[in-house]
């Protein structure tokens, strides 16, 4: 019965004509709030909607993507993708049920926990890291390399799903807190101009900035060895 509406087509990089779309279908059901279900895509969408109205929102993420940790936005228009960082564009409430990941692709599982990974190695060598976001970040690195192998060797297992959740919520916590470097820029611009599957994109970059950047970050690198 709380029910006011239900949009159902959030798309990645939250495209701005996407975000009219919402805005039109919660103004006309005079919702309160905004609860998105979903991952990132879903989650992106309800902070747009927020940023733009003051409603409170509800995340219930359904992947490891991290964003309803986050204070960052980014959004999408004419090709071209920009991020902004506010606090007030976190979700208000954020509740976490590993048993919505259960339906998960197998491939989905991967690539969206490589996206938390990669939170978590851009948060070590980032140039405002502190040792609260250090010990996040090797933390969720531990995490998502232990429960990763277990969720997709037992995919009807629980328990591994629940570590990975911990560990993704770990890492957007450290997305939250540091500034993120060219893996994540990298991500944003080719993401954003050619229109590439977010998750996909990060687990495809990661070994390769890594290659690049850690021979220059040696605290990084001594902390994921």
């Amino acid at each position: 019965p709380a029910l006011a509406a239900r949009f159902g087509n959030p798309a990645v990089h939250t495209p701005v004509e996407v975000t009219r779309e919402a805005l039109a279908v919660a103004e006309r059901a005079g919702a309160d709030s905004v609860v998105a279900i979903g991952g990132g895509s879903a989650i992106g969408l309800a902070k747009a909607v927020s940023a733009r109205t003051g409603l409170p929102q509800v995340a219930v993420p359904t992947t490891y993507a991290g964003s309803e940790a986050t204070p960052t936005l980014g959004e999408t228009q004419d090709g071209v993708k920009t991020t902004r960082r506010d606090p007030a564009l976190a979700p208000g409430t954020v509740v976490y049920d590993a048993e919505l990941t259960r339906t998960m692709p197998a491939g989905l599982s991967l690539t969206s926990a490589l996206n938390a990974l990669a939170h978590a190695v851009e948060a070590l060598w980032a140039r405002d890291r502190t040792a609260a976001t250090d010990g996040l970040a090797s933390e969720a690195v531990e995490g998502v390399l232990a429960a990763l192998p277990k969720v997709l060797n037992e995919p009807a297992a629980i328990g591994g799903r629940e570590r990975l959740q911990s560990a993704a919520w770990l890492a957007g916590l450290c997305l939250a807190q540091t500034t993120m470097g060219l893996h994540h820029q990298l991500a944003h611009a080719l993401g954003g101009t050619f229109d590439l599957p977010h998750a996909e994109l990060h687990a495809l970059l990661l070994p390769h900035v890594m290659a690049f950047n850690l021979p220059a970050a040696p605290h990084a690198a001594e902390r994921l060895t």
